[in-house]
């Protein structure tokens, strides 16, 4: 592929163990990915001026990732989001996971995927590094043993295509979701919320006081999670939540499995804007709201404190083992899991 290349280097230690990292370059964009979490640590896009910066939160030393809060650019799994005390009946066994978000089970357990390492397989030709990890049976008391690959790739325009498949040898669930958080202006430039947004969603599933979906859809019309339109991410941010910001998913007006338009993106001040598309269902959208009460230290010496950064996690909805009207989770022998998003970077190169 022209005007591409990939670089390995080892960036540091987690337990002891060497962090593998690859730098694709493809147009205009480099991304770093680790083994550790097949965590996205940077993705660096020129402004307007053609000024680089790094766009995505993360921290420099790797074993930052693992006991700082959230889970900055990782892919997480099995099954991402909450899922309602940590129960759910399959082919008519109730299955009592672990839970690590207070009653409920979030983003895979302890260890999730995201908090593990994978193993890497650079593909020079295609411009991709694939990152292989394997589930085994019981897992997270998950049934079946599951083989997951999360696939980079970007594309000689600068695109970034990112692919999470999975397969099973017996029924399980599956939500696998990239957990990243942008800030298009740099990732040390503070909060996002005079950043401007666009979700093509027009409802939103309604939760309870621990996020928990109530199992009801509702238009989006006429609320803090209207974002048909593009408008500042802060416009409404005070009452999304009781003690304000976004962590809600948002459903799509059309779902097929296919490829569509599912958000837009834009930094008005640096000019750099992304087109997300997907094939999901559902979009969580997240302000990165608990470095608010817990402020951290990210790359460069960049503190992250108040809405530093905004994650749009493609996936089925919350809780859906709980809800059969929700899209379902189940993957079988025979079936692949596949999540794709694209990100179709851009600048404004007007003043």
């Amino acid at each position: 592929m022209a005007n591409s290349a990939i670089e390995h280097v080892v960036i540091g230690k987690i337990d002891g163990k060497d962090v593998d990292a690859y730098r694709i370059t493809g147009g205009e964009t480099t991304i770093e990915v680790m083994t550790y979490g097949a965590i996205l640590t940077r993705v660096q896009r020129p402004d307007r001026n053609g000024k680089v910066d790094d766009i995505v939160l993360g921290y420099d030393d790797p074993a930052s990732y693992v006991d700082n809060p959230g889970n900055a650019g990782a892919i997480c799994g099995r099954f991402s989001n909450r899922i309602n005390l940590g129960k759910f009946t399959l082919e008519g066994k109730e299955i009592q996971l672990p839970t690590n978000s207070g009653p409920h089970h979030l983003h895979g357990g302890l260890p999730g995927f995201g908090k593990r390492f994978w193993k890497a397989e650079p593909n020079p030709q295609d411009n991709s590094v694939t990152f292989h990890m394997h589930s085994p049976d019981g897992d997270q008391n998950y049934p079946g043993t599951v083989d997951v690959t999360a696939t980079y790739r970007v594309d000689c325009m600068g695109s970034l295509e990112l692919t999470m498949e999975a397969t099973t040898d017996k029924a399980t669930i599956i939500n696998i979701i990239y957990h990243g958080y942008w800030n298009l202006a740099g990732h040390q430039s503070g909060s996002v919320e005079h950043q401007k947004l666009c979700i093509l969603a027009d409802r939103y599933t309604l939760v309870t006081p621990d996020k928990i979906p109530t199992g009801e859809i509702v238009p989006v019309e006429g609320t803090a999670f209207d974002f048909t339109t593009m408008h500042d991410i802060g416009d409404r941010i005070a009452e999304a939540w009781p003690d304000g910001g976004y962590d809600h998913n948002l459903c799509h007006a059309q779902y097929d499995g296919k490829m569509r338009l599912t958000a837009k993106a834009l930094d008005p001040a640096s000019g750099r804007s992304f087109e997300l598309y997907s094939n999901q269902p559902g979009v969580q959208f997240y302000t990165a709201n608990h470095f608010k009460g817990q402020p951290t230290k990210g790359k460069d010496g960049a503190l992250y404190e108040t809405y530093p950064g905004f994650a749009l996690e493609t996936q089925h909805y919350p809780d859906s083992p709980n809800h059969p009207d929700f899209p379902s989770v189940v993957l079988k022998p025979g079936e692949k899991y596949s999540n794709r998003m694209k990100f179709v970077f851009s600048r404004d190169l007007s003043n």
